[in-house]
């Protein structure tokens, strides 16, 4: 189970740069609505309607599907790229580490420092320049029960928050959004 913050379109393509595994993204339905790409993102994704209750279910069902025919899976927990771009990291969902725990999937938390700096959400921004990864240790699950969900989702979002925090370029982006 790969794990990211999400601040960009450019996310998803660093994910797809960075994990050898073979994978399925979670990703919202929407998507599918853009001309051309969305034929794409159909095909690699396991779409979801965030305001649909049946939806979520049905992501379940399609992610638990993959998992055996033994793709991993990649949600970004956050649930969206937050509006504010000022926002270190928002709060996870929990639909990552249900899976993981149930599956005995270990989470690998990553760390995407420069995609909000590099191609935010805000119109006519960005600047090219490296994107940097932090793949962090893998949070095993195989001795995990249900009861330990949320405790598994705090421990990875402490991680990926620690990193951003500590990284100076991050922070200095967030702070300059936050001015804006």
């Amino acid at each position: 189970m790969f794990i990211a913050n999400h601040t960009s379109m450019t996310d998803i393509m660093l994910m797809l740069a960075v994990v050898k595994n073979p994978f399925v993204f979670v990703g919202k339905k929407e998507l599918e609505k853009i001309p051309i790409f969305g034929l794409f993102y159909k095909r690699a994704v396991i779409s979801v309607d965030r305001d649909c209750p049946k939806s979520r279910i049905e992501v379940y069902e399609h992610a638990q599907r993959r998992i055996g025919q033994e793709l991993s899976i990649c949600i970004f927990p956050e649930g969206k790229v937050p509006d504010d771009e000022s926002v270190v990291l928002d709060s996870f969902k929990g639909g990552a580490f249900n899976l993981a725990i149930e599956h005995k999937l270990p989470i690998v938390p990553m760390t995407f420092y420069d995609n909000k700096e590099r191609f935010s959400y805000t119109f006519f921004s960005g600047a090219p320049g490296r994107l940097r990864v932090k793949i962090h240790s893998f949070l095993e699950t195989d001795k995990l029960k249900d009861s330990d969900k949320k405790a598994l989702r705090e421990q990875a979002r402490d991680i990926i928050l620690h990193e951003l925090k500590s990284d100076k370029a991050y922070m200095k982006t967030t702070l300059k959004a936050k001015k804006q």
